[in-house]
């Protein structure tokens, strides 16, 4: 993937295609944040080695091409439907998670020294329309008084001073919380302290059949097989819909996108008024989130797109160039170094789910909605946890069975429908 990160992290550690028939107690499907910190977590705490199976290199798929935002979120559900549904006390429980799960990316990179190009702390909210920027009050009361968490608001006259001025913006709500790193070194440091613990990493190895042997599982691909009493699975929007049955229709995936600049100049940066490093996005349905990296480069990404032809990447590529000149028009036209696109996994509930299928042998954590970085990463600990005999006490919005799309043949129809009518809301500032 012709990626800024893959550009910039340096060789992961070596993880040959399986050759061969092999056995293990667990076996886990995708090298990413989630398998990776299962794998840890089960070397670490229970002393037991699993062998992690990946289609591509490691860290190939969502966790190496994200805008490594480590921030709240994995939930597309707003605050006041998860109460709604579940009641303040598990909603609460839910926003304790995810803080929680900020707090276990950041442990794990100070505490086995993973330089992984952090930055500040906090997110910034901007508003692309007044009733967004009117939402803000709401917002931070919200915070305030549900979670007691203390939020900032930014007018727009004040985002100049910040580093935080965009042409569309209309003020920023300063959320405390996350911090923004370079998801693919982030991943090889994981997949070096996984190996470290005993796990077993095969790239190249897509899983092209899973059947039962009895009360085990095995786990077929081109060059081997493995035989597992226990399997994860931690595919995220690459999930296929015939690795297994029981995830059938259960995800959609979805487009997201990403241009990086050229480093840009410190006069360039103040012309334009914007020369913060922390983590932004806006308040669209449709939302852009971009970042200034540490070399003065600007990621710049938005969700979009239902094809991946070539015709199409062009496009996309063509709109995020035209976006990111409207935002920031000062920036017009400046050269584009890298462009990439790769797929996150939304939920029909547009909930994540922590659970296990089959006989209980079968566990997964899926659907993270664009934030996988933070949730990606506990979960994944929590799942070896998991394994390894631990009860959890999981917050309810999490625990539920991950459901089916209904005819989920037509998901590809409900994408176009839903882009059309989010675009309309976000034209009106819904």
């Amino acid at each position: 993937m012709d990626s800024w990160w893959a550009a910039s992290a340096g060789l992961g550690p070596a993880a040959p295609p399986l050759d061969g028939d092999v056995t293990t107690d667990v076996a886990i499907i995708g090298g990413g944040y989630t398998g990776l910190n299962a794998a840890l977590t089960l070397g670490r705490e229970a002393k037991t080695s699993a062998l992690v199976l990946d289609a591509a290199a490691i860290g190939w798929g969502a966790s190496g091409r994200n805008g490594g935002f480590c921030c709240l979120g994995s939930s597309k559900l707003p605050w006041s439907a998860i109460i709604k549904r579940f009641g303040l006390a598990e909603a609460q429980g839910f926003f304790r998670l995810q803080v929680a799960a900020i707090e276990h990316v950041r442990s794990l990179l100070r505490d086995n020294a993973i330089d992984a190009d952090i930055g500040p702390d906090g997110e910034a909210r901007l508003a692309h329309h007044p009733r967004a920027a009117a939402d803000f009050v709401a917002d931070a009361a919200l915070y305030r008084e549900l979670f007691g968490v203390t939020c900032e608001i930014v007018p727009k006259e004040a985002l100049r001073a910040r580093g935080l001025n965009s042409a569309e913006a209309h003020g920023a709500l300063l959320e405390p919380l996350g911090f923004p790193l370079h998801p693919l070194k982030y991943v090889h440091g994981l997949a070096r302290l996984a190996q470290a613990a005993g796990a077993r990493l095969h790239g190249q190895s897509p899983v092209v059949q899973w059947t039962r042997e009895g009360r085990r599982h095995r786990l077929a691909t081109p060059k081997g097989s493995v035989l597992a009493d226990r399997v994860v699975v931690a595919t995220a929007g690459f999930t296929r819909d015939a690795l297994h049955p029981d995830f059938s229709g259960r995800l959609l995936p979805v487009l997201t996108n990403i241009i990086t600049t050229r480093p840009l100049t410190a006069p360039e940066r103040a012309a334009q008024g914007f020369d913060s490093l922390t983590m932004c996005a806006d308040t669209r349905n449709l939302l852009h989130y971009f970042r200034l990296l540490p070399d003065g480069r600007m990621m710049f990404g938005a969700r979009g797109g239902i094809s991946a032809t070539p015709a199409a990447q062009a496009a996309m590529r063509a709109q995020l160039i035209g976006d990111l000149g409207r935002m920031f028009p000062v920036w017009r036209g400046v050269e584009i170094s890298h462009f990439w696109r790769g797929l996150t996994d939304l939920s029909f509930d547009l909930l994540p789910h922590l659970g296990t299928t089959e006989d209980g042998s079968v566990h997964y954590l899926l659907a993270f909605h664009g934030n996988g970085v933070a949730m990606g990463s506990l979960g994944g600990s929590l799942i070896g946890r998991r394994l390894a005999g631990q009860k959890l006490d999981l917050p309810a919005p999490i625990a539920q069975p991950i459901p089916r799309f209904p005819f989920p043949a037509l998901r590809q129809t409900y994408l176009r429908a839903a882009y059309a009518g989010l675009g309309i809301k976000d034209r009106l500032g819904r």
